[in-house]
């Protein structure tokens, strides 16, 4: 998420009420995840297994709570909570603004574009050209939709990322920040869910298709013209390749890339990344050939058992 103006390390270290190591001129643009972030980007980082990933990526400031050498080029916050500061960066940069109309005034909508009734478009959302939206879809703040995607009624476009920290007191929710951004000639059947980024932006590709009840989790990046059956669970963070089919029912766990024209059989469960070009099956997810003949093996062993005692 790119800041709406540069800030100054010093200006986000006040917003914060803590400590910073760099120049306070130094120029901050955004905040990102750590999969996502780029230069000019704060990471945040609350456990020592990840202090050397988040000091090395591409960050240009790290969020961080414990005072370490800072990496030539970059700038430390140095926080109690940085998990809790982070939320608060969120609330300050992209504050929740509750709806003033059914149709919010800030969105753009393009020519030829029907909105059916009930339908909702929060604030700051972009429609392209010819598209169709049914009824009681809703379309959370700052969604990107390009031209000629059709969504089917009761579809959320927007929600927040399922991510928490687990403390004492109960679970401590990330909150979300990013977007839901649609590519042309997509269409999202009923009763879809897609999440938007926490910071980042969850991303279908051009000319995709999903079925009705299929789940899209957090910051996930869905290729060109894949097709996607009905109540497939998409975790978040994961990549899917360009012409990937996904049959119904399909889970997938968070944080895998899965290859272009992969084929993945009905209720697979998907632990690992896949390689392109293949057909897979079964839970958890093997090429389908070998996933078939175990199966049989296993069909066979009342018989082995049988032979066995027999001898």
């Amino acid at each position: 998420m790119k800041f709406p103006t540069a800030q100054t390390l010093a200006q986000v270290a006040a917003i914060l009420d803590c400590e910073f190591v760099g120049p306070a001129d130094f120029q901050v643009l955004g905040m990102n995840e750590i999969h996502v972030v780029e230069p000019g980007d704060i990471v945040f980082v609350d456990h020592p297994k990840y202090y050397d990933k988040a000091l090395e990526s591409k960050a240009s400031v790290v969020l961080i709570n414990k005072k370490v050498a800072c990496p030539e080029g970059k700038a430390l916050l140095l926080s109690e909570d940085p998990f809790s500061d982070f939320n608060r960066l969120t609330r300050h940069f992209r504050p929740f603004v509750a709806a003033e109309a059914v149709i919010a005034p800030t969105a753009r909508i393009g020519n030829n574009t029907l909105i059916q009734p009930n339908a909702f478009i929060g604030n700051h959302v972009q429609i392209g050209e010819g598209c169709v939206i049914y009824p009681n879809v809703a379309i959370y703040d700052h969604c990107v939709i390009g031209d000629r995607v059709t969504i089917h009624a009761g579809s959320v476009l927007g929600s927040d990322a399922f991510y928490y920290k687990k403390r004492p007191e109960g679970f401590d929710k990330l909150l979300s920040g990013g977007r839901v951004v649609i590519g042309d000639d997509v269409e999202i059947g009923a009763l879809c869910t897609i999440d938007k980024g926490v910071t980042g932006d969850t991303t279908i590709k051009k000319g995709s298709k999903l079925d009705n009840q299929v789940h899209v989790g957090h910051d996930t990046l869905i290729g060109e013209r894949c097709l996607i059956a009905s109540q497939t669970g998409i975790a978040g963070c994961v990549v899917i390749g360009d012409e990937v089919t996904l049959w119904g029912q399909v889970g997938i766990t968070s944080a895998v890339t899965i290859g272009h024209k992969a084929v993945v059989l009905a209720q697979s469960g998907i632990s690992k990344s896949l390689e392109g070009g293949k057909t897979y099956f079964g839970s958890p997810a093997e090429e389908s050939r070998e996933k078939l003949k175990q199966l049989a093996h296993v069909k066979r062993i009342p018989e082995i058992l049988k032979h066995l005692k027999e001898q």
